[in-house]
């Protein structure tokens, strides 16, 4: 909880307060944005380049907001920004809100914040802002664990924010100062409001020069420095204004300001194979990078001929142990819910964000749901609920308590799929099967039975089917099939409110009819109704569900509607996502978690190809590339 005192934002933990009582918006641009230089190197910023900042403190987010804002009035349109922060003891939704409040220059930005940050999760998330041109990445761990997991060389500039250093110490430590110096690029800057000798001095052995310079309010001083270069020198230079009109007190020398923007290059045109969730994902990722996104798939329409009551699930299920698979889950659901919020808010047509329980209907979930209430966890995330606080939350008795997950829901995915293709730099090539990707002199192409089209880049997304392609071939892709049912309604199964999860599920009704599922058959692809699916579906609603179960009445298997489609695993069921080759990637595999995990992986190949921040840890890319798993050789 946040507390206050003096009218300020104070942390009770540290003792401290998280910004200057002169003004918390004026000291940090003048620490952190003057004092790394932000608005020129904004502003010759080149069409495609990316620049990224690294923070060590989030705090109440200002840094982050007046960055965002400044980039907004200096940068040009064809440019990206890169935020990546740190975060042990993120404040809460209201706290956040009463603490932005303090600014109303910043008010549009806050309030697209404050919607993101009812989303996030412990560990890593990613946040896209100013329709993907700005990108949020926060790390809610300790900073001696987040800045390892960074790539090497990826920041342009520092902004050190913790609290003072004599009250958080660890926040300043040699470990974490080594972590600043590892992830920066050759001509990194930094800024602090601090200017402890032991800082300064560990900064210096980290391999920053660095420069005492005039401090913010009662602050008589602060420190500036940059990544060390031989016979390069600091200074401080008289008042002048910078680029966007406004005053502006250089702490960097000429000679110290590095060369703007990011080393690599972004490419122009990429295909993307497959338009399942995936693809459509990665298309909208790459395309809101500036990449022309021509997007294939043998299907005639994205959002074609299927029931208007067909739904998925957003369903987050992970253990205790937070292996890699389930800290990709958790990412995943955090990004998925921001990135639905903007392509299909919640309408109760399209998507409903009506809450899922998953209960304890087994000894086994009873155990891996008791040993994940005894992590911490924020409770717009999950909380434990008994089975008297489950019942009321489901709108019908049910025998277990469980989780209750208050942003799950459900959403129609072909909705999902033509609202993220529908983005102007996305062409959609469809009713075109490919049976052949093959490389070029400029790129790849990808060839069917009357067409060929060429790319710089290209991304595989058409799951199992992507073994036809030679690149593919030796990947161990195995079709699933899985079958929904469509559950007529009745008066009393209506009451339903919420979605169930047991060894089954149900979703709430929707235009008369529940969706239950879903069942599991390897090595199957099969889309044919089958009436002993439907069987098995209702099977596991009686044996966790049993007041639904009678809720629903009798039920004629033989003549229920439904949908069956397949997915796509791997051995060890975690997605195959990143590069395979030169110019080549993929994004596979992702079983039936696709409706979350979609989305981040999109984002995690854009980020490949255009040279910028990854929005996950580097263990969590390792486990998730293709050629470091079943057996794959690069």
């Amino acid at each position: 909880m946040l507390h206050w005192k003096n009218n300020q934002p104070y942390s009770d933990r540290y003792g401290d307060v998280y910004f200057s009582a002169d003004s918390g918006l004026e000291e940090t641009r003048h620490v952190f944005l003057r004092g790394n230089d932000l608005a020129q190197r904004f502003a010759v910023l080149r069409e495609g380049e990316s620049f990224c900042i690294g923070e060590t403190g989030f705090g109440t987010g200002l840094n982050f907001l007046c960055t965002w804002q400044l980039f907004e009035q200096c940068a040009p349109a064809g440019a990206n920004l890169d935020f990546f922060s740190v975060e042990k003891f993120p404040i809460g939704q209201d706290g956040l809100r009463a603490a932005l409040a303090l600014w109303p220059e910043l008010h549009a930005e806050a309030e697209v914040l404050l919607a993101r940050w009812q989303r996030r999760v412990p560990g890593w998330n990613r946040w896209n802002f100013a329709d993907g041109r700005v990108r949020l990445t926060l790390a809610i761990e300790e900073v001696a664990d987040a800045l390892p997991q960074l790539p090497e060389a990826v920041v342009d500039a520092w902004f050190l924010d913790g609290f003072s250093p004599a009250k958080n110490p660890e926040m300043w430590s040699e470990a974490v100062l080594s972590g600043v110096a590892r992830a920066s690029r050759e001509d990194a800057t930094l800024a602090t409001y601090t200017c402890a000798g032991w800082v300064r001095r560990g900064l210096q052995q980290a391999g920053f020069m660095v420069e005492r310079v005039p401090g913010f309010g009662h602050k008589r001083e602060m420190v500036v420095g940059r990544v060390s270069v031989p016979h390069v020198g600091l200074k401080s230079e008289p008042h002048t204004a910078d680029s966007c009109g406004s005053d502006f007190s250089p702490t960097i020398s000429v000679a110290m300001q590095p060369e703007p923007g990011a080393s690599s290059r972004t490419p122009c045109t990429a295909l993307v194979i497959g338009a399942g969730i995936a693809g459509c994902a990665t298309a909208r990722a790459l395309a809101q990078r500036g990449i022309a996104v021509t997007l294939i798939d043998r299907i005639p329409q994205l959002d074609g001929a299927v029931p208007a009551n067909l739904r998925g699930m957003l369903h987050a299920r992970f253990g205790a142990g937070m292996n890699a698979l389930h800290r990709f889950v958790l990412a995943s659901y955090g990004h998925a819910l921001a990135l639905l919020d903007d392509v299909v808010p919640a309408d109760g047509v399209h998507r409903a964000e009506c809450g899922l329980l998953q209960m304890a209907a087994t000894e086994a979930e009873a155990k891996r749901i008791r040993k994940l209430a005894a992590l911490e966890w924020p409770p717009h995330l999950l909380r434990v609920v008994d089975a008297g606080e489950a019942s009321a939350l489901a709108g019908l008795p049910v025998t277990h308590g469980g989780l209750w997950f208050p942003a799950g829901g459900w959403v129609v995915p072909p909705h999902v799929r033509a609202r993220l293709a529908d983005h102007p730099l996305v062409t959609l090539a469809l009713g075109r099967a490919v049976t052949a990707l093959t490389p070029t002199a400029s790129g790849w192409c990808a060839s069917g039975d009357g067409f060929s089209l060429e790319a710089e880049q290209v991304v595989v997304c058409c799951a199992y089917q992507a073994r036809a392609l030679a690149p593919f071939s030796d990947f161990p892709l195995q079709p699933v099939r899985g079958q929904i049912s469509l559950l007529p309604a009745t008066v009393e199964s209506e009451k339903l409110k919420a979605v169930l999860c047991a060894e089954g599920y149900c979703a709430p009704a929707l235009g008369g009819v529940h969706v239950a599922g879903a069942t599991s058959v390897f090595g199957d692809a099969g889309t044919d109704l089958r009436a002993n699916e439907h069987a098995e579906n209702l099977t596991r609603i009686a044996a966790h569900m049993p007041a639904l179960y009678q809720a629903l009445g009798e039920v004629d298997v033989a003549h229920l509607d439904g949908r069956a489609g397949v997915r796509c695993s791997v051995p060890g069921a975690t997605p195959l996502v990143g590069k395979v080759d030169q110019g080549l990637y993929c994004s596979l595999a992702h079983g039936t978690r696709g409706l979350l995990t979609a989305g981040i992986a999109g984002e995690m190949i854009t980020a490949m190809m255009c040279g910028q921040l990854p929005p996950l840890p580097q263990d969590l890319l390792d486990a998730l590339a293709p050629l470091r798993r079943g057996g794959l050789q690069g």
